[in-house]
């Protein structure tokens, strides 16, 4: 039998492959094809499908990306950068896209092709995010501008058209305040740790850190000779031996998934002027543990916000018009493709769970109902007897509501909100094949840098201790009413570009354990998806550095021990066990899926409601 011919995109697929093995230095990189956003993890790289007739732009687009992916693998040691990298979401993003751009100078410098390609990955990326379309500063992303105006400086590049309207922006704020620094990076770019020294110096002249971040010399160097078990200073700075070190590059990693510098997006717009309002003399005052009105009875300061004015919980489908609501599913679709199988089989396994756990009872010697067939033979013997009846019941199983609680925070960007989405499709259509209602929520805010509450309180005179400084979003994916088949293109929402911003956790799970409390069900179990910590950085720069984290864990102590919801939680790549009593961590997104199941299969056996034996009738005899 003739062999079946080989597709033209497969020669490609193989040359791009080996060149970015070769490139990168990693022999065992795995680089796959797929819908799904292209990022590097670890040794794996992920690439788009090209288009059957390879057109040229799009070739040089791919090979763009995949040349980025291999200097980045090649020219970065992801344990120095998470040892070195700032605190603050801006501060993060500023580093990533400056370490992006010094990878990717020291392959445009050396190979005029790779440069070629690399501009051509950038200038596509730039138009998919729209920075041509970008009108004011509060849009323009500050860290792609940094990062952007660095490559300018380390490769003599110009910046791409697309994006010379938003670096102008903010080119001038830049050049003023780190223009001199801006000039050192070019003399440092063959030494990571160096350029990282300089980048951080950048950072605090930029007003993005505190002056504790910008002295690190000390600080790296003992935590260096710490991690490397007190070893001579000769040994290679870049070598990272530590378990310890082992997790923050993880969580790292996750920050630069997506090449050519889609890290520096997560944590981007957030403006240059909200870490200097108030972040020396107002943060250190008073450092008071928030509460809310759970902890009423408490002499400490609550927790509050500095307004809810410009708060919102919004719908779905009221955030995105049908059409793009609509692109968006196709999408969600084309990755669900990939995970049906896998996914699907944990569905059915859980739903098989569930409906075993639907026990029935039977109430007998009743007037009316079903006849008892059990008794026809006294009736037989003695037809003096009455006929017996019995009717049939169910428990109390039905009576239940789970709630889906996702972060839409920058953060989750790529993979982990992809994979989210789908997981929180299969289950709510699982869980509605067993008359489980189900609901799905997302948290986020509005803005980047505090948007409109932020505008009042600098309106207000930027009064001490204001509290959360942000508008927050809170959106209804799916309601509990709702069926899934009306709900299911909302889902799609979670991968819109710009959707994701910053994550205020305490109030989003007191948001949803409100909407439960309103239900009439009598059990109700909160589900919680995040992959860190409570981050907004227009609220902490004015408040204590554990001003939302403490509000989180106070929120949480409350509901597990005082409310009659049950939570559980799932983190990834950030532990949260140290948060929730009921939780668990995992590494890889890919996993979500079958955690998921696990952990509401696990609710679900110890439902205290549940009487009898799983999957046997209970004989139960009428009063």
């Amino acid at each position: 039998m003739a062999n079946k011919p080989e597709s033209p995109t497969e020669p490609f697929k193989r040359a791009l492959t080996n060149v970015t093995r070769a490139m990168s230095g990693e022999r065992e990189l795995q680089v796959s094809f797929g819908p799904e956003s292209p990022g590097l993890r670890g040794k794996r790289a992920r690439l788009p499908v090209p288009g059957r007739d390879l057109p040229a732009a799009e070739v040089a687009q791919m090979r763009g990306l995949a040349d980025s992916m291999a200097l980045r693998l090649r020219h970065h040691d992801e344990s120095l950068h998470s040892r070195l990298l700032p605190h603050g979401g801006t501060a993060r993003a500023v580093f990533d896209a400056v370490e992006q751009a010094r990878v990717e100078a020291i392959g445009s410098n050396r190979m005029p092709g790779v440069a070629q390609n690399l501009t051509a990955a950038l200038e596509e990326r730039c138009k998919s995010r729209g920075f041509a379309k970008v009108k004011d500063r509060s849009e323009a992303p500050l860290a792609e501008a940094v990062g952007l105006i660095a490559r300018e400086r380390l490769t003599g590049q110009p910046v791409p058209d697309t994006a010379r309207t938003m670096v102008d922006m903010w080119r001038e704020v830049i050049e003023q305040k780190g223009g001199a620094d801006l000039d050192k990076l070019c003399n440092a770019v063959a030494d990571q740790r160096a350029f990282a020294k300089l980048a951080r110096k950048l950072i605090k002249d930029l007003d993005l850190a505190e002056d504790e971040d910008g002295d690190l010399d000390d600080e790296s160097e003992s935590e260096d000779q710490e991690n490397q078990g007190q070893q001579p200073q000769s040994q290679s700075e870049g070598e990272s031996g530590e378990e310890g070190e082992a997790s923050s590059g993880e969580q790292s990693a996750e920050a630069s998934d997506a090449a050519g510098g889609d890290a520096a997006e997560m944590e981007a717009e957030a403006g240059m002027e909200q870490q200097v309002a108030g972040s020396g003399e107002e943060a250190g005052k008073g450092r008071r543990p928030p509460t809310n009105e759970m902890g009423a009875d408490r002499k400490e300061a609550a927790y509050k916000a500095f307004t809810k004015q410009f708060d919102e919980v919004v719908d779905a489908d009221d955030l995105c018009d049908a059409e793009e609501l609509a692109r968006l599913r196709n999408h969600l679709d084309q990755q669900l493709n990939h995970l049906q199988s896998v996914v699907g089989r944990l569905a059915n396994r859980l739903q098989r769970r569930l409906l075993a756990k639907q026990t029935r009872t039977w109430d007998f010697d009743l007037e009316e109902g079903i006849l008892d067939a059990a008794r026809l033979a006294r009736i037989v013997a003695n037809p003096m007897l009455p006929l017996s009846y019995k009717e049939e019941k169910e428990t109390d199983f039905r009576d239940t509501v789970v709630s889906l609680l996702i972060d839409n925070s920058g953060s989750m960007r790529g993979r982990p909100i992809t994979v989210a989405a789908m997981c929180a499709d299969i289950l709510a259509r699982t869980l509605e094949r067993c008359s489980v209602k189900v609901e799905i929520l997302g948290f986020t805010t509005r803005a980047w840098k505090g948007g409109q509450s932020r505008e009042k309180w600098l309106t207000d005179n930027k009064p001490a201790q204001p509290g959360r400084l942000n508008d927050l979003r809170h959106i209804v994916y799916k309601g509990a009413d709702a069926p899934w088949r009306r709900a299911r293109r909302n889902l799609g929402l979670m991968l819109r570009e710009g959707l994701l911003k910053e994550n205020i956790d305490g109030e989003a799970l007191m948001w949803a354990h409100d909407r439960l409390i309103g239900r009439p069900e009598q059990r109700r179990i909160l589900m919680v998806i995040s992959d860190g910590a409570p981050v907004d950085d227009s609220t902490l720069s004015v408040n204590p550095g554990n001003y939302l984290d403490k509000h989180l864990r106070e929120t949480i102590d409350w509901i597990e021990r005082r409310s009659p919801v049950e939570i559980t939680a799932i983190g990834i790549g950030h532990d949260v066990t140290r948060y929730y009593k009921r939780a668990v961590t995992i590494v890889d997104a890919e996993q979500l899926g079958g955690v998921m199941m696990e952990r509401l299969a696990e609710l679900f056996e110890d439902d205290p409601g549940a009487k009898g034996v799983p999957g046997r009738p209970v004989r139960r005899r009428a009063a």
